[in-house]
């Protein structure tokens, strides 16, 4: 299956990569032995019955996670099919009013903070919790008409009064201009407006003008993380505001796409952790043993095999390296929407699961890949000498860099291995 559009990848696709619908994700399936009511907290998730499950694909080392990924916001679907990008925006200048401290994140305008990190050892969970429980936030927001239809989570970029949460989670009510709320560790209320968001990366930007008292979260370095490290998940799982787990980073740098159409498709270069997330996590910070933000959690596997109501964590779960988290919160706050790389090729994201390249179906004319002389037919085995393995590959290692940057292809082509070098463009989204 080929993309639709010039430097967009479609989603999940049928595995034998025929043209047809894309494969559609399940919805998340409550424990099948709930508590009574009044045990849930504020926002218990809808409970729904699953659809026939999709099954799993092996994937290949370090290749693209198969079709059983979904973000985990507790909604009937996983993601709302919407267009993204300036939502909001406008209304930024004026939220932007009290900047009143030096900017240490590298984010526009913004008072952030750069507390000491704790000592990092095995006993500072427990720390770690105590320093971002009143940073983190439970999200709920219109969902398909209904008020307080989606829940998921958040955590407090500033001084100022801006969250960061998943697309998904706010995606529903984005559309429909519909209502969002924030509460916090103490069960405070806030409304919540969009300043921005990317469908591409699965980010948002709320801002709570009655939250600027809460504390903002440390941001920390996704690229310091290493596999077997001690991380903290943070959220509202299953509507329980916070919930801390614990885990290790079980690995980095793996390509993961969600969502059920090419345009609501999220390609996430994600930090793999089994840290027990679950629906309502989505949008959570996910926190290094020195108290730092290091990922935003957005999508678990599971099973795709079971329709008996038991789904939810199993030991596989996804989050978003902090420094796209940076990037794409700094785009929003500066003008309202978010952009992303592009070379304007179309790729094979389906059907070919050799894990030997990604493979060029078209390159249109005009765009960065007609420029640098990339041609239908050419696989592409590794960007900027690190390998790829498919298209998937290919688009995530793409998505993570940025439009302007020169990247260093190597392409074979009529059996002969090449360099070519492409300066990457930008859309919205």
């Amino acid at each position: 299956m080929n993309e639709d559009e010039p430097g967009r990848a479609p989603g999940p696709q049928p595995a034998d990569g025929t043209d047809g619908e894309p494969t559609r994700p399940l919805s998340w399936m409550p424990p099948t032995s709930q508590p009574p009511p009044g045990q849930w907290a504020a926002f218990p998730p809808p409970g729904t019955q699953a659809p026939p499950a999709v099954p799993a694909r092996q994937a290949p080392p370090r290749g693209r996670v198969p079709g059983w990924i979904w973000p985990v916001v507790a909604v009937l679907a996983l993601v709302v099919g919407v267009v993204g990008g300036a939502v909001g925006g406008v209304a930024y200048e004026h939220f932007r009013t009290d900047n009143v401290g030096t900017v240490s994140s590298g984010l526009a305008g913004v008072d952030t903070v750069n507390a000491p990190p704790l000592a990092a050892d095995n006993g500072s969970v427990a720390a770690v919790a105590q320093e971002l429980l009143p940073s983190t936030v439970q999200i709920s927001a219109e969902y398909d008409g209904e008020k307080g239809g989606a829940t998921g989570s958040g955590f407090v970029l500033d001084r100022q009064g801006h969250i960061i949460t998943n697309n998904h989670v706010v995606a529903s009510a984005a559309s429909d201009d519909g209502p969002i709320e924030i509460v916090d560790q103490d069960g405070n209320r806030y409304e919540a407006t969009l300043v921005g968001r990317s469908p591409v990366y699965d980010l948002a930007v709320l801002y709570a003008a009655g939250a600027k008292g809460l504390k903002p979260a440390s941001l920390g370095s996704s690229q310091q993380l290493r596999v077997g490290e001690g991380v903290v998940a943070f959220g509202s799982p299953l509507g329980l505001s916070s919930t801390v787990t614990a885990g290790i980073v079980s690995a980095l740098h793996r390509p993961v796409t969600t969502g059920d159409s090419a345009n609501d498709s999220s390609y996430i270069n994600a930090v793999q952790t089994d840290a027990a997330i679950n629906p309502g996590n989505s949008g959570g910070p996910l926190v290094n043993l020195r108290g730092q933000v290091v990922g935003v959690n957005s999508a678990i596997a599971t099973t795709g095999s079971s329709t008996s109501g038991e789904s939810g964590n199993i030991g596989v779960g996804f989050a978003i390296p902090i420094e796209q988290v940076k990037v794409t919160a700094d785009q929003i706050l500066r003008t309202g929407e978010a952009r992303y790389p592009v070379i304007g090729a179309k790729v094979q994201t389906g059907g070919q699961d050799d894990g030997k390249g990604a493979v060029i179906d078209e390159v249109l004319s005009g765009t960065p890949a007609d420029r640098s002389g990339l041609e239908k037919g050419d696989l592409i085995t590794a960007v900027n000498g690190e390998r790829v393995s498919d298209g998937i590959a290919l688009i995530v290692s793409i998505r993570s860099h940025q439009p302007g940057e020169r990247l260093r292809f190597t392409v074979v082509r009529d059996g002969k291995e090449r360099t070519i070098e492409v300066k990457l463009g930008s859309e919205v989204g």
